[in-house]
């Protein structure tokens, strides 16, 4: 019982940091499902290339004398330039590998997102490096960086993600509430045609909505690469099962129920991780979404389908 207190505040920061990377991909998941019914499995090898924008970022900020500017502006460069090349490419993949595919029957769209994912992943595997990318251990931030409460010892580069996150989803929730693109967003998803008829743009409003979900990817990779100090090509394909793991567990179709899931995730993980053994971590996130779907097949926070008669 001690050991189990003594572990449980450093369990609860790492289930923090785990389910903060696996909402923002489940983020974009829920944004594109919300709005055309597609699930984007392209959606985890945008966030491994948001990884690697990130890092050709952090190698160019640094020379063998060490950095060129200070810490903090190296990471928010890294952040932009990933958030917004991830971005760029998620509205490339939209026009010409699912737009043209819009009304075709539902596997087709499938089957080119599983296309355009396996073309991300050798692309990047053939022009940069099929090798993992080191970030090398206190070179971005110190590895003495660390804040002690009592027991508790957080890094701050685990804070660095969880505070980040957090600023993310503020100002998504906001962007959707309050400004005309988040409920033009909405109307397209509630009814597409009720919604053209009333003169919204419906290809701008499935644009932005991809480029949104990309932002948000883009992010959580270079996070990763902060708080792991590895990048690899094939880091998008388990982080996009679990985003979407994450965005069923919560409520497909629902934002807040996209980060409830991967926070959800995250700590299921973590207290796994810790409390039982690593090797089960990924049995208990796919057993968590059965049991979850057997209890809920809406999701936590989904709402149940209408059926149209």
């Amino acid at each position: 019982m001690t050991s189990f207190l003594t572990l449980l505040p450093q369990t609860l920061v790492n289930g923090l940091t785990l389910g903060s990377v696996y909402a923002l991909i489940a983020l974009g998941y829920s944004m594109v499902y919300g709005i055309l019914k597609l699930l984007n499995f392209a959606h985890g090898d945008i966030y491994m290339i948001g990884a690697y924008l990130g890092y050709g970022v952090f190698l160019m900020a640094f020379a063998e004398q060490g950095a060129l500017i200070p810490t903090a502006a190296i990471i928010l460069l890294m952040l932009i330039v990933a958030m917004l090349g991830a971005g760029v490419i998620s509205i490339i993949v939209e026009r010409f590998a699912y737009r043209p595919l819009r009304n075709a029957p539902r596997i087709a769209p499938l089957i080119s997102a599983l296309g355009v994912s396996f073309i991300l992943q050798n692309v990047v595997q053939i022009t940069v490096s099929p090798r993992p990318l080191s970030y090398g251990s206190g070179k971005l931030i110190p590895t003495s960086a660390i804040f002690e409460l009592g027991e508790l010892r957080i890094h701050a580069s685990r804070l660095l993600v969880i505070g980040i996150t957090l600023v993310l989803m503020l100002a998504l929730t906001y962007f959707v509430r309050q400004t005309r693109l988040g409920r033009a967003m909405r109307a397209v998803a509630t009814d597409i045609d009720a919604a053209a008829i009333m003169g919204v743009d419906v290809n701008q409003v499935i644009m932005m909505t991809f480029f949104i979900g990309a932002v948000l990817a883009g992010g959580a990779g270079v996070l990763v690469g902060i708080v792991f100090l590895s990048i690899r090509h094939t880091m998008g394909f388990l982080a996009g099962l679990k985003g979407f793991t994450a965005a069923v567990v919560g409520g497909i179709g629902s934002i807040p129920g996209a980060a409830l899931g991967g926070l959800l995730l995250g700590m299921a993980e973590s207290f796994t991780t810790v409390y039982l053994s690593a090797t089960f971590k990924d049995v208990v996130a796919f057993v968590l979404l059965v049991l979850v779907l057997l209890i809920r097949p809406s999701g936590l926070m989904g709402k149940p389908l209408l059926q149209k008669v």
